[in-house]
């Protein structure tokens, strides 16, 4: 594991993105960087539908939560 040195304004929004979150700073900043990579790499597909295609590998049906709150 490594240190990733990031600029006091930068931690300082991902700790306050914490407090909305539930993830710890660490957790925090490497969904943005897993994210951002995966937003670089896939430059035609919207936020939603990388977080849709990313749920659906993972075996988590959005369709199931919803009928669950019905």
């Amino acid at each position: 594991m490594g240190i990733v040195n990031i600029d006091d304004e930068l931690h300082e929004q991902v700790r306050r993105a914490t407090r909305v979150s539930c993830r710890s700073i660490n957790a925090q900043a490497a969904y943005w960087i897993r994210v951002g990579i995966l937003c670089e790499t896939n430059p035609s597909l919207s936020y939603a539908e990388i977080m849709a295609r990313e749920l659906n590998a993972a075996g988590v049906s959005a369709e199931a939560l919803v009928a669950a709150d019905t």
